[in-house]
């Protein structure tokens, strides 16, 4: 219960954060707004995406990934905030140890990308038909992109000691990310290399999710983006719970002097 506990408290602490921040929420959900309802738009008169629909239903849910991607990454930058004023410190001394940290600030930035990806999903009746049970299925893939995207957060964040530092290389991440993913245009356009990069991206299998929880075509199947989902999200919280161990105990190693808890 110690450890449920520490979680549901963390839980808790970071959503209210982010409730006193309306700004950054609204900010997470112009970006993909701004895309669908303007860039889509202008783009249907000369983007031929090759799926038989408009560009605006090809893009819809490369912008619902972009919500959970954004929202989910960027929140933990109150990793970094805490690190930088001391209170991870005393977070990580704590009883519940490094990876019950590390698995509550996961779950309250899954929570932000889960709420942003279901209000951009919402708009489909502005841009494509969807049925209730493509629309239960869309959540449920949200609910995946948003698990994977907030761990991938938590890693860029782990060992980071400014919030500077945190905003340049997260941006410098997610964009490339994004747009090799296929989100915005199809994949298979993209150069061999490319699309062998691409296959090891994260956020493709997001997009592919969506993509088939909404009908689309997609180019791998559903165990597979399932598959690769989630050996991301394991690989991705191992690694950040080593290096958010300020004593190092993951990998048996003792820390450099004044490193530790900061």
């Amino acid at each position: 219960m110690t450890a449920l506990n520490a979680i549901g408290g963390i839980v808790r602490r970071d959503l209210r954060r982010a409730a006193r921040q309306p700004s950054r929420l609204i900010g997470g959900l112009a970006r993909p707004f701004v895309w669908l309802l303007l860039v889509a738009s202008g783009y249907n008169a000369i983007a031929n995406p090759g799926t038989g629909g408009s560009y605006q239903q090809f893009v819809f849910p490369g912008v619902i990934v972009m919500a959970c991607l954004f929202g989910s990454a960027l929140t933990a930058v109150s990793t970094v905030y805490d690190r930088e004023f001391g209170m991870l410190r005393l977070m990580l001394a704590s009883p519940a140890g490094p990876a019950v940290v590390l698995a509550g600030r996961a779950l309250s930035a899954t929570a932000v990308g889960t709420v942003q990806g279901l209000v951009v999903l919402a708009a489909a009746p502005l841009v494509m038909t969807i049925t209730p049970g493509q629309a239960g299925l869309a959540a449920a893939a949200i609910l995946f992109a948003s698990i994977a995207s907030a761990l991938l957060g938590l890693l860029v964040a782990a060992r980071l000691r400014s919030v500077e530092n945190f905003a340049g290389i997260i941006n410098v991440l997610l964009f490339p990310m994004l747009f090799i993913s296929g989100a915005l245009y199809p994949a298979s356009g993209l150069p061999p290399v490319l699309r062998w990069i691409a296959r090891a991206n994260p956020v493709t299998h997001m997009v592919e999710l969506v993509r088939s929880a909404l009908g689309q075509p997609t180019e791998l199947s559903l165990p597979a983006n399932l598959l690769a989902l989630a050996g991301f999200s394991l690989v991705a919280f191992v690694l950040a719970a080593v290096l958010f161990d300020p004593e190092q105990r993951f990998i048996g190693r003792a820390p450099r002097d004044g490193a530790t808890g900061r």
